[in-house]
């Protein structure tokens, strides 16, 4: 199956940016690990380069290292049977064949305190590394508001409360501080505000695309090109090129789906894969697709960027705070996550999702709940996306022809049969 040339060229860009951040490292600059959903905006706004913990692990895992980089860990008397996507990217720094010569010297490590092991594995890369950890404080939603997604853009400031707000922006502040503190740079406010501005205008590329694709049927690309075309930009956001990027992935999109081209022309299941990309067999979407006519259409990386990353204000560092502090609420807690995925799931005409919950229970029941309530049927994965130890061969594609056979197939005939003229 041909890839869309965005997705060639940003893998292709993010091969070559590793390799300049090596060089970089190398002339003594300092480099940050951060975590997928921490505010990356502060670094971008002080020029330090950074590598995002989540797209890290994924690379590892998808070149055949997780194994290795886990059993490192456990060497040294670390667990590695929980939280391994957090952790995979520590491992892979025992690893001597870890891809791509492995991440460079990490000197500040970003993550929001999700979990209680989140803290620990910052701890960790304190005492293993000596890197410096900046923490942010995970808060509770003080209210139901399942229908974020029509207000979080203007309004966040009261959906999110500004208990939270203030906490993040405390936070914000005091990262930056130390930031400066250790690096000698000095941080710009116009500067993170023309960040966050290239942001949003990424972002507004994204959701024109996610909205494109939902409606067009036969759908015209996959999640085998999204994922890429969407997340690499993703970990570059605030940049000229990321927002080009984004651009091109919609005018490509918008060019297959005009021309009449399609993921599968024989379309038959749309599907929707809820959680992180299984890295370790990414062949798993394309196999569904030959086998089925079934195409998994949705992944949250487009999703969650149409609609979860937009923020206007005039206060940069306090709409940065509004962007993150309840940025785990929009994918993981009831009823906001729970909501926006029956949402989507209707936005998109899925007739069938994988939920692949991962090691991370919170908040899997009430998606699930409100997905099949939504008439969606919904096929529940565990394990882990960085551990391709928790799999044996053939058993998820077996779970997935009896879901698609049983649950997914009839569901989809009755629906195609209503709509016929």
């Amino acid at each position: 199956m041909s890839r869309l040339p965005s997705a060639t060229a940003a893998t292709s860009y993010q091969r070559e940016w590793f390799a300049t951040l090596h060089q970089r490292a190398a002339a003594g600059e300092p480099v940050a690990l951060v975590n997928a959903d921490a505010p990356q905006e502060i670094l971008r706004a002080l020029d330090i380069p950074y590598v995002v913990n989540q797209w890290w692990a994924s690379v590892c895992a998808s070149r055949g290292r997780a194994a290795a980089g886990l059993d490192e860990l456990r060497r040294r008397g670390y667990p590695t049977d929980h939280e391994q996507y957090n952790t995979l990217s520590l491992g892979s720094t025992f690893d001597s064949g870890a891809p791509w010569g492995g991440l460079p010297p990490i000197s500040f490590v970003l993550a929001e305190t999700t979990g209680d092991a989140l803290r620990k594995i910052g701890e960790v890369w304190q005492r293993e590394h000596g890197a410096r950890f900046l923490a942010f404080e995970r808060t509770v939603a003080p209210m139901r508001e399942p229908v974020w997604w029509e207000r979080i853009e203007d309004d966040w400031e009261a959906l999110v409360g500004p208990a939270r707000i203030d906490l993040m922006t405390a936070e914000l502040t005091a990262a930056v501080e130390q930031l400066e503190h250790a690096t000698g740079r000095r941080f710009d406010t116009a500067q993170l505000a023309r960040v966050m501005t290239l942001v949003n205008e990424q972002q507004l590329a994204n959701r024109a695309a996610r909205d494109l694709i939902a409606r067009t049927v036969p759908a015209p690309v996959s999640i085998v090109d999204t994922i890429p075309s969407v997340m690499i930009p993703q970990w570059h956001r605030g940049t000229d090129w990321a927002v080009e990027a984004a651009q091109r992935f919609h005018r490509e999109v918008y060019d297959r789906a005009t021309a009449g081209v399609a993921a599968c022309s024989d379309e038959q299941i749309r599907l929707m894969w809820i959680g992180t990309g299984l890295w370790h067999d990414l062949g798993l979407y394309e196999w569904v697709q030959e086998r089925f006519g079934a195409v998994f259409v949705w992944s949250m990386y487009l999703a969650i960027a149409a609609d979860g990353y937009i923020r206007h204000g005039s206060d940069p560092i306090r709409t940065l705070a509004g962007r993150f502090a309840a940025f785990p609420d929009l994918i993981n807690a009831p009823p906001w996550a729970s909501e926006w995925y029956a949402k989507e799931a209707r936005h998109n005409q899925i007739d069938g999702a994988v939920h692949f919950a991962g090691t991370d229970r919170r908040g899997v029941y009430f998606v699930d709940r409100a997905l099949e309530r939504a008439g969606v049927p919904v096929l529940r994965v565990g394990g882990d996306s960085a551990d391709d130890r928790e799999f044996s061969d053939g058993d998820l594609r077996r779970a997935l022809e009896t879901f698609v056979r049983t649950r997914v197939e009839p569901l989809a005939a009755a629906r195609r049969s209503s709509e016929a003229p």
